[in-house]
């Protein structure tokens, strides 16, 4: 078992986090302390899901639960996009990072169910 920091879907979820936090502080201060927060809080929590996933045995639930989680990432920040928060490149940008950890969290869940 890779430790969890090492995994590919962990470091591409952090790195989202990242850009996460550089494109909020750009918000108005009504969405800021609003769907800013939400949107740190739900990544982090993506990133807790990852972890878990990682050290179960039976990593199946718990990689639904990301995927489900990935998929309210993604809403808010298409929110942002509609709420003139975000502008089309930077939308471009993070949704790419999005579905590169869909992808990834997918991926791992079928080969789970495979095994």
């Amino acid at each position: 078992m890779a430790h969890y920091n090492e995994l590919p879907v962990y470091k591409a979820t952090y790195d989202l986090l990242l850009a996460i936090f550089q494109f909020t502080k750009d918000f108005s201060k009504e969405y800021k302390y609003t769907v800013g927060e939400s949107l740190k809080k739900e990544t982090i929590e993506l990133l807790t899901l990852i972890y878990r996933a990682n050290t179960r045995y039976q990593k199946s639930d718990v990689l639904q639960m990301a995927r489900e989680q990935i998929e309210v990432i993604r809403l808010l920040i298409r929110v942002m996009k509609d709420m003139k928060q975000i502008n089309l490149q930077k939308f471009v940008k993070i949704n790419q990072a999005v579905e590169n950890v869909s992808k990834q969290l997918s991926g791992w869940q079928k080969s789970v169910k495979s095994l």
